[in-house]
């Protein structure tokens, strides 16, 4: 019971992070609506990296008797924001721009990829 209620809080948290990332590497940087929907975006991932965090793997191997694989990519989102958030605060555009580009590729494209395969919840519910 607890899996699914932190799985559909996973959901709620990531879904809007699929559109909200893309949204914002397409856009025109530095202006009030990119920082505001960036912030949002930033608490957003933090919160879903933490959420998957409280998620035992499923499927493929277990570490510790709870984290698989995936996991790592949760743990790369909890570096990276704010390590990029730092990076522009301090004026860093490049490093922060390669922080975000990276993380979504790496915790949206790749990880959200991972979701799709066989014997995981998205699997089954795209593809029954």
């Amino acid at each position: 019971m607890y899996y699914d209620i932190l799985m559909f809080s996973h959901l709620v948290t990531v879904v809007p992070c699929i559109f909200l990332g893309a949204y914002l590497l397409l856009v025109t940087k530095g202006t009030p609506i990119h920082r505001l929907l960036g912030k949002i975006y930033m608490v957003l991932m933090l919160i879903t990296a933490c959420i998957s965090l409280f998620m035992p793997a499923l499927v493929g191997p277990q570490f510790f008797n709870h984290f698989g694989w995936i996991h790592l990519f949760s743990f790369l989102t909890l570096w990276t924001v704010p390590t990029a958030y730092a990076a522009i605060r301090k004026g860093n555009v490049k490093s922060h721009q390669r922080k975000m580009v990276l993380l979504y590729i790496g915790a949206i494209m790749i990880a959200g990829g991972f979701t799709l395969a066989p014997g995981r919840y998205l699997h089954e519910l795209f593809f029954g």
